[in-house]
């Protein structure tokens, strides 16, 4: 007896087990296991014709769920190979984890198509980007209309933050999440500039002429609020104010293109 009839008998005796007890965890475990190049391959097969951002994982995994669903529905009476019965199983489920993905709803997607295919018509056509204008004509559609169609499929675009950006030579690539602008955070060049802008301001006065101009201009206290804190009257701070300025006018006019 060949090594392939000793293997495929061992196979069907497995199915033949699992059938009289599909309780057991382990013979289950073992088809699974028999079975998963067909998933890994039906997958990546998949995920090669997809944009960036699924992850092969994501296919994977549901696939393995179409395979165990297979596992439980299959029929050794009925004649048919599994190899045959359980592909269609497997692959709707990756296709029904691709659509779970996709909350953009088909009829939006269909407009963002039609926008996106005239835009490259025009711009072929005229050499140029399109106009609002050019757009609702070549598609046919009131302006207001394309505006709305524009609304609706703004944001259709996604990229997942995992994506990969680019390779290195260490372990670890670079994501797209990490070359994201923090818009909320301060930029560290601004602040630099802030404290260089202070130190030029307030050199050669006094102490209280110092806060004055640091809590006036970089803090934005009234003139009322900093006479509090100073222990001053709001007109002492006023005048005060008015002189350091007039002076620091008079120091720094040659600095004014640095500010």
């Amino acid at each position: 007896m060949s090594v392939a009839t000793t293997a495929l008998t061992e196979i069907e005796e497995l199915w033949v087990r699992f059938k009289e007890d599909t309780s057991n965890t382990e013979l289950r475990n073992r088809l699974i296991e028999q079975y998963m190049p067909l998933v890994r391959n039906r997958g990546e097969r998949i995920w090669s014709r997809l944009p960036e951002g699924i992850e092969l994982d994501d296919l994977i995994s549901a696939g393995t769920f179409g395979l165990m669903d297979a596992i439980n529905a299959f029929d050794l009476e009925r004649g048919v190979r599994f190899e045959t019965f359980c592909i269609p199983r497997i692959q709707g489920a990756m296709l029904d984890e691709l659509r779970s993905m996709d909350w953009v709803p088909r009829l939006v997607r269909s407009k963002a198509s039609k926008i996106n295919e005239a835009y490259k018509v025009l711009e072929c056509k005229l050499a140029r980007k399109p106009s609002d204008d050019e757009m609702a004509e070549h598609l046919q559609v009131p302006l207001a209309e394309f505006e709305k169609m524009l609304t609706e499929t703004h944001g259709v675009n996604l990229t997942s933050l995992d994506r990969k950006w680019f390779e290195t030579d260490s372990y670890r690539d670079i994501r797209e999440i990490d070359i994201l602008a923090d818009k909320r955070g301060e930029d560290p060049t601004e602040r630099l500039r802030k404290v260089e802008m202070v130190r030029a301001f307030t050199r050669g006065l006094t102490k209280n002429e110092r806060l004055i101009i640091i809590l006036y201009y970089f803090e934005e206290m009234t003139m009322k609020e900093i006479g509090l804190t100073l222990d001053l009257s709001e007109s002492r701070v006023s005048q005060m104010h008015s002189t350091i300025v007039e002076r620091m006018r008079k120091l720094l006019l040659h600095r004014v293109g640095d500010f």
